[in-house]
C-alpha cells in the first residue's frame, strides 16, 4: 500500500461499519461545575460507536452506522448529522415509541468527564435482530462495536446477531468497550459482559482506566495488559491520555508517545484514535504485522486523538487528514 506524508499508510477506502449507540450529549457552557451548578448546557451528538464512523470518514474513509434512534426531533437531527459528515446511515432504524438516548456530561477542570443518562429504555436499546441491515454488515471489511450495546435486550441480540455476519462474511472484528459504568447494574455485571465476547474480537482497544477496572489490577503494566491477551487477537491496544499508546501483537509490543496539546475536553479523543487506525488498516491489515507501519499509524492516531482534545464536544472536534498532517509535520 503506498505511504502518504511522513510514512503514513493512505487512508483506506474499503467500508468500516460502526455498531451502537448514538445520543446527545448536553455540554455545560463552563468547565470545572457540577451538572447542577451549571448556568446551562450545549448540546453536542455523541455516542462512541457513531462518533468513530465520522472520525474514519472525517479522514477521508468509508464508514456506514448501525443502530437506532428514536422517531424524534433528536433521532433524526442526528441521522442527518451522520450524512452530512459523509457516513452512510442505511444501517439506521427509527423507534416510534421510544426517545432519543440523552446523556448529561460534566466537564471537569482538566477536561475529564463524568456521565448522567437518560436512556430508559431509549431507542438505541430496542434494535432487534430482525431489523438489522444485513447486506450492509456483510459488506464491512472492518466491524466495530462497545459494550452499551451489550447491557440490555434486545440490543444485546441484535449486537451478537451483527457481529456474527460481519465475522462469517470475512471482517475484521474491532472492539473498543467504553466502559460507561452508570449505566451497568452492578461493576460485576459489566466486566462479565464485556468479557463475554472477548474472544471474537481481531483488534481491541481499552483505556488505563479499562485495562486496571477488566483486569482487576492497580498495574498498567505490559504484563497486566497482557492478561486482556486471547489467542485470536491480532492487535491490544492501551491508550494512556496524554502518555500515548502500548500496543500489542502476537510478535511485538511497543509505546508511541502522545502529541502535547492545550486539551479542553477529552470526549471522543479515543474514538478519534481507533476511527484512524481502522481506517489506515482496511485495506492493508499486514500492517498489524510490520511493527515501523504500525508506528507510523499509531503516531498518526496519537495526532488525531490530541487534536480532538482542543475543542468542546466529540463530533466538532474530529480532525481532517491534512490537520493531523501538519501537527506530525511539526512535532
Amino acid at each position: 500500500m503506498a505511504s502518504s506524508n511522513n510514512g503514513v499508510p493512505q487512508t483506506g477506502k474499503s467500508l468500516i461499519v460502526s455498531f451502537g449507540e448514538m445520543l446527545i450529549d448536553f455540554v455545560p457552557t463552563v468547565s470545572g461545575v457540577s451538572l447542577a451548578e451549571a448556568p446551562g448546557f450545549l448540546k453536542a451528538p455523541g455516542g462512541a460507536p457513531a462518533n468513530v464512523a465520522i472520525a474514519v470518514s472525517r479522514i477521508g474513509g468509508k464508514s456506514a452506522f448501525v443502530g437506532k434512534l428514536g422517531d424524534d426531533e433528536f433521532g433524526h437531527m442526528l441521522a442527518g448529522i451522520l450524512k452530512e459528515n459523509g457516513v452512510s446511515a442505511d444501517g439506521i432504524n427509527f423507534d416510534q415509541g421510544a426517545r432519543t438516548a440523552l446523556a448529561f456530561v460534566t466537564l471537569r477542570a482538566d477536561g475529564d468527564r463524568e456521565f448522567m443518562f437518560y436512556r430508559n429504555p431509549s431507542a438505541d436499546m430496542l434494535l432487534r435482530p430482525e431489523e438489522l441491515n444485513v447486506e450492509l454488515i456483510k459488506s464491512a471489511k472492518v466491524f466495530h462495536y462497545g459494550s452499551i450495546s451489550l447491557i440490555v435486550e434486545p440490543c444485546r441480540s441484535a449486537h451478537l446477531k451483527a457481529m456474527e455476519i460481519a465475522k462469517d462474511a470475512g471482517a475484521l472484528l474491532s472492539y473498543d468497550p467504553n466502559l460507561r459504568l452508570p449505566l451497568w447494574p452492578s461493576e460485576e455485571e459489566a466486566r462479565e459482559q464485556i468479557k463475554s465476547i472477548w474472544d471474537k474480537a481481531d483488534v481491541i482497544k481499552v483505556s488505563e482506566v479499562e485495562l486496571e477496572f477488566l483486569t482487576q489490577s492497580d498495574k498498567c503494566d505490559d504484563a497486566t495488559a497482557m492478561e486482556l491477551w486471547h489467542p485470536n487477537l491480532k492487535l491490544l491496544l492501551v491508550t494512556l491520555g496524554e502518555k500515548g499508546c502500548r500496543y500489542y501483537t502476537k510478535n511485538f509490543h511497543g509505546e508511541v508517545a502522545a502529541f502535547h496539546v492545550n486539551t479542553v475536553d477529552t470526549t471522543g479523543a479515543g474514538d478519534s484514535f481507533i476511527g484512524a487506525l481502522l481506517a489506515k488498516i482496511v485495506d492493508d491489515q499486514s500492517i498489524i504485522e510490520d511493527e515501523p507501519r504500525l508506528r507510523a499509524v499509531l503516531k498518526f492516531a496519537n495526532a488525531c486523538g490530541a487534536i480532538t482534545t482542543t475543542k468542546k464536544g466529540a463530533i466538532p472536534a474530529l480532525p481532517n487528514e491534512t490537520d493531523v498532517l501538519s501537527l506530525l509535520k511539526g512535532a
